[in-house]
């Protein structure tokens, strides 16, 4: 007579210290308890929870079903794995925030209140709105998993009103007062005018140089998101390239050929914003330069190609921004017209009414 396969490997019966038979699981280390009646829908849920647990190299020591665990797993997921160097590092600082304030909480018994409230820990609705976000990529992920959980409570949290659109866009004359305080050939210039007119980020920046170059274009793929970019190289610019050695591997560096880290890029272009007395950044130049080109009439298509996105939504933002201003103008023209008629009148004196 052959023995009965186990249908749950890894499981053993065990009776505690009241007499209560219970159920636990054990494999390479990994612990945990099983609720519910052996072969129960429970105990099925909670026994795949507990073999993927034994599955995730480098554990913690962190206890089954509680937060610290549930990032724990996220980080070794392909799908964290898989995101840009640069999105890795801001999303791993909000994910250790988490895990020293809610670590040790069962994420399976969150609610939607549970979500709003540890929101509200952060100060300003900007950062209140990133632990949304974070939490609802957690629960998402666990929801995708199957460990335990079947819906994203963080997905009805009331998200905080933002004022403002983010970092400040510079304006013509912030921008022209920046190029007449850094002339031609300075570095300022260079990286001032690599971001207005191609879109580039800070991560973008420190890895641009002449291998991006070639038949008056410059071409290269986002590093936060991977999408392409291939752009005209308009006059200003190129001015400015022509002063950069052709047998140097990046257009921007820290010395003569150290690269950038990205942070240490924006401070310092931060600093020569300082100097010049005007409030802009890197990405504050990204967003102008979209925004002159829905001035000028561009689609979001073709805002979509400039900012190397994959949707047309930020597109459309910046074409509606420039529509309600051109309307404006449209509108107003029209009732300074009619203001002229009826102030300047072209009839005789004797059919006019308006005359004297």
């Amino acid at each position: 007579m052959t023995r009965r396969r186990n249908p749950f490997p890894g499981v053993a019966r065990t009776v505690d210290r009241h007499g209560k038979v219970r159920w636990r699981f054990r494999k390479r280390g990994f612990s945990a308890y099983l609720p519910g009646p052996y072969g129960s829908p429970e105990f099925r849920a909670a026994y795949e929870v507990a073999v993927e647990g034994s599955r995730t190299p480098n554990r913690s020591k962190a206890a089954h079903g509680t937060f610290a665990w549930l990032i724990e797993l996220y980080l070794e997921s392909p799908r964290f794995k898989n995101l840009s160097d640069s999105r890795r590092k801001s999303l791993r600082g909000l994910l250790d925030w988490l895990r020293g304030e809610v670590g040790d909480l069962p994420f399976a018994r969150f609610g939607t209140r549970h979500v709003e409230a540890v929101m509200a820990k952060k100060a300003g609705p900007v950062a209140a709105n990133n632990v949304k976000k974070t939490l609802s990529l957690l629960f998402n992920f666990a929801v995708a998993r199957e460990l335990g959980v079947t819906h994203n409570p963080a997905r009805y949290a009331e998200r905080m009103r933002e004022r403002g659109d983010g970092y400040h866009t510079w304006t013509d004359a912030e921008i022209d007062r920046f190029l007449n305080w850094h002339g031609a050939s300075t570095k300022a210039r260079l990286v001032m005018l690599l971001a207005l007119n191609t879109g580039m980020s800070r991560q973008d920046l420190t890895r641009v140089g002449w291998q991006n170059v070639s038949g008056g274009r410059i071409a290269y793929r986002r590093g936060k998101t991977g999408v392409g970019a291939d752009l005209p190289i308009l006059a200003e610019l190129a001015d400015e390239l022509a002063n950069v050695p052709t047998g140097q591997m990046l257009f921007v560096t820290h010395g003569p050929r150290k690269p950038y880290k990205p942070e240490t890029l924006g401070n310092w272009f931060g600093d020569r914003c300082a100097e010049a007395g005007v409030p802009g950044s890197l990405h504050g130049l990204r967003k102008a330069g979209a925004t002159r080109l829905a001035n000028a009439g561009a689609t979001p298509d073709e805002i979509r190609a400039f900012l190397a996105h994959s949707t047309n939504s930020q597109g459309a933002v910046y074409t509606r921004q420039a529509d309600r201003a051109r309307l404006a103008d449209s509108g107003m023209a029209k009732l300074s017209g009619r203001e002229g008629e009826r102030k300047l009148s072209n009839l005789s004196a004797r059919l006019d009414k308006g005359g004297v």
